[in-house]
């Protein structure tokens, strides 16, 4: 079957409305250089059954368990295999590479009865020495682990191999949110084969997994490719059956500039692509040819973070004003059309497991209520600039973010709104994630803009825990840090429940932050793709599923 479809022009279209934005000729100018390009490309242009997949963001690295990025799962989900899944509907947990598990009573112990049937790709036997040999390389300080081995939790003490299909996890506390983290692709559980003839900076240039896909070449900021497993047969229940219309081969490229992306699908460059600005998800709605998923991500809203150890914003009263002043639902409406992105109210989204709906009456937008605080709280406008000051001192507040995933535009209009009730506002912009880190460490901030993504809000624990790594709002509260703690430790589904809605409920009568919009990825693709699937966690795609038609 020929599924790479003649490249299509669509210039007569595209160029009128690419007028109206600023970047239009940069934008088409790369677009029109990567569709020679990929012209010239024997893979692309070959024939079998070929899907390129656009990632939307270069990470620093593609290894899962050294490296951070949701991005880096797009294409390793389906390298590697977990020990469990997340099922994308209901959320529970389905076997993985371990066909049966037990928790002891105390929640201390997981024995995992793996498979026997399964070899990864380079045919490797997996066997419960292969998950000793990757738990090993993550806890190794050496790999130094950005993000898998805070997914083992913080009470992990390592594992036995009972015989060569059973292993138990060792806990010195239980730790709820370990299979959470078991079912991500960051442990994802590698060959230790391919492990021993690489090193740490080789290896992500040659992994080997058991999943449905294989790895075979990765060209830094050019391309990752991958390739069918064809002796795949241990996949979880809801990965498809494979048919002459499956995808073969997937070629991921980058589409870093949100205007190339749409103009990729146009011209047939790209076949499926995330994190399509909310103005061309609406134009590819009119275009016959091409749909567009809202996939809702949970985890963190798209936020900023205040610090409460720096004036003005060490004051409560100054924190709640500032959310009274922020007209949210009118900068999602802006910025990314109320159909496809909803207004965030709390710390997490509303499709992250125990939301609690009761935040979103704590602060409607209200300039009046904001008034109000800030003359109680002693701002006033002493001098008649049109700014509020203090005892002399004038407010100018520093918001610190990157620039993506519409950041830039959000500034502007909580700076134009801020304005409006007497608060200057100034930009901070972070050149990358290490930048905004030593920026967030320095304390020169106000507000600061970061999120992170998950199911089980376990993550918020590196957040608001007094001493949680990514404490970047410098609050500190011992009932907070007992609840977060219980939450994690806790196995009854009612009791978590209550607890984060003891979180939600705290960090927002504190101010701790400024939530704008729950995240949604929107994802454009071809008709001529379908199964379009995503995993529990949002971001990664179930390349089984996906189908190529004519």
């Amino acid at each position: 079957m020929q599924t790479r479809r003649n490249r299509r022009s669509r210039w007569g279209l595209v160029l009128p409305i690419l007028g109206v934005f600023a970047c239009a000729a940069l934008a088409i100018g790369i677009a029109i250089i990567s569709t020679i390009l990929s012209e010239d490309d024997p893979d692309e242009n070959s024939n079998g059954n070929t899907l390129v997949y656009g990632l939307t963001l270069l990470p620093s690295g593609f290894d899962p368990h050294r490296n951070s990025s949701a991005e880096l799962g797009l294409p390793m989900y389906s390298v590697y295999d977990t020990l469990v899944y997340r099922h994308p509907q209901t959320k529970a947990f389905v076997a993985g590479l371990a066909e049966s598990w037990d928790i002891s009573s105390d929640g201390r112990i997981y024995t995992f009865h793996l498979r026997q049937d399964v070899k990864f790709h380079d045919d490797t036997p997996f066997n419960a020495d292969a998950v000793g040999v990757t738990i090993d390389r993550i806890l190794n300080p050496e790999t130094r682990s950005q993000k898998a081995i805070a997914l083992l939790g913080p009470y992990f003490l390592g594992y036995v191999i009972l015989d060569p299909y059973t292993i138990e996890f060792q806990l010195s506390q239980p730790f709820t949110p370990l299979l959470d983290g078991l079912s991500q692709p960051y442990l994802g559980i590698a060959s230790p084969t391919a492990l021993a003839n690489t090193n740490d900076n080789t290896y992500q240039f040659h992994q080997v997994g058991t999943g449905p896909y294989r790895m075979v070449e990765y060209v830094p900021e050019d391309r990752l490719v991958l390739e069918r497993n064809h002796d795949y047969a241990w996949g979880p229940p809801y990965y498809a059956q494979p048919t002459d219309q499956s995808i073969e081969r997937v070629i991921f490229r980058f589409y870093e500039s949100p205007p190339t992306r749409r103009i990729g699908l146009e011209a047939g460059d790209v076949d499926v692509v995330g994190e399509l600005p909310p103005t061309d998800a609406e134009l590819l709605l009119r275009n016959q040819d091409f749909r567009v998923q809202a996939q809702p991500i949970p985890g963190q809203p798209l936020q900023y973070y205040f610090n409460t150890q720096r004036f003005p914003t060490d004051d409560l009263r100054f924190r709640q004003a500032l959310l009274f002043a922020t007209n949210r639902e009118a900068i999602v409406g802006t910025v990314f059309f109320d159909q496809f992105s909803p207004t965030a109210y709390g710390p997490i989204s509303a499709s992250t497991l125990y939301y609690d709906p009761m935040v979103q009456d704590l602060y409607p937008y209200s300039a009046e209520r904001a008034r109000d605080l800030f003359e109680s709280a002693g701002y006033t406008d002493s001098d008649n600039d049109g700014f509020l000051d203090k005892g002399g001192i004038p407010i100018e507040l520093t918001i610190v973010s990157m620039d993506f995933g519409f950041l830039p535009e959000v500034n502007q209009l909580i700076q134009s709104q801020w304005a409006e009730i007497g608060i200057q506002v100034n930009f901070m912009s972070a050149a990358g994630f290490p930048d905004l880190i030593a920026i967030a460490q320095s304390g020169e901030f106000h507000l600061l803009a970061l999120n992170d993504f998950g199911v089980d809000p376990s993550f918020l624990n590196r957040y608001y825990l007094s001493s949680g790594d990514s404490n970047w709002s410098r609050y500190s509260d011992p009932e907070l840090d007992n609840w977060l703690i219980e939450a994690n430790q806790s196995t009854d589904n009612t009791t978590r429940q209550q607890l984060y809605a003891n979180v939600q409920k705290r960090i927002m009568d504190q101010a701790l932050i400024l939530p704008i919009r729950d995240y949604v990825n929107l994802v454009g693709y071809h008709t001529s793709v379908d199964g379009l699937i995503f995993a529990a966690q949002g971001w990664w795609p179930l390349l089984p599923n996906l189908v190529q038609r004519d």
